[in-house]
């Protein structure tokens, strides 16, 4: 399909044929959405009404996308095997001709800054909620730092949100009204437990069940996962995906920071 010929709805319906199969759900939203909510500081510099396009992965993702690029011996070593599947991935349901702005959750701008932010871009598309410490009455934290979190409707905390693709020549009109988040957590008792178990004990990742899931990490995801970034590459050789020659990563790759909300 044509660039000039793309709309909303046919960049959503492509996006979705090409990624749904791979464990992924695709978000449309109007970058004034995700403005709207931020200061000028952390503002994307396009025009309002630009169609952007949130990714997340869902459980799924690990064995529809990941262990297949791995057996296709597609991994090229020197970055996270992770990270380099899902740009495989959305690069290859891109348009050709079509001037597409992708950002992912691991890239940092100059300044040390995320390229966006994850979390914000999943709550005003729709994708997810995201808690953060003014969603709590009362707060009982005094002045500590709370870290927010999204919780996905259906994957509560089993999900990751992995890219934000601006598509500049695209406007979104009238068409695409912006959709309110599920309040999956609604009680001040269950956000309370929500952040506190993010905050103080996300290794256990009792979070991602503050609701009851329709699907979890499989137990092969959460032992990779649940490994070290520097030794992951190790483990992948266990399962012989991998050649035992492969190159190191940068352990300090890490992109399934608690703090983001993935993994």
């Amino acid at each position: 399909m044509a660039a000039s010929n793309l709309t909303v709805e046919s960049v959503i319906g492509l996006l979705n044929d090409r990624l749904t199969k791979l464990g992924f759900e695709v978000y449309p939203l109007k970058i004034g959405w995700y403005n709207s909510v931020l200061p000028p500081t952390l503002h994307l510099s396009y025009p309002d009404d630009t169609l952007a396009v949130v990714v997340l992965s869902t459980p799924a993702m690990f064995e529809q996308a990941f262990l297949p690029f791995l057996e296709q011996r597609c991994y090229q070593g020197l970055s996270d095997p992770i990270d380099q599947c899902v740009k495989q991935c959305v690069t290859s349901a891109c348009f050709p001709g079509q001037k597409v702005d992708v950002r992912y959750d691991y890239e940092l701008l100059p300044s040390r800054k995320p390229k966006f932010l994850a979390q914000t871009a999943a709550h005003v598309s729709g994708a997810a909620f995201y808690y953060q410490k003014a969603d709590v009455t009362d707060q009982p934290w005094a002045e500590k730092k709370m870290f927010g979190v999204c919780v996905h409707p259906r994957f509560g905390g089993w999900f990751a949100i992995r890219a934000l693709l601006l598509f500049g020549d695209i406007t979104a009109g009238f068409e695409l009204v912006q959709p309110v988040p599920p309040d999956s957590v609604p009680s001040r008792e269950g956000r309370i437990k929500l952040l506190e178990a993010f905050n103080f004990h996300w290794q256990d990742w009792t979070y991602r069940d503050i609701i009851s899931p329709v699907q979890t990490y499989s137990q092969k995801q959460r032992d990779y996962f649940s490994t070290p970034p520097a030794q992951r590459l190790t483990l992948l050789r266990t399962w012989g995906y991998l050649p035992s020659d492969s190159d190191q990563p940068d352990p300090t790759l890490d992109t399934e920071s608690q703090e983001t909300g993935h993994g």
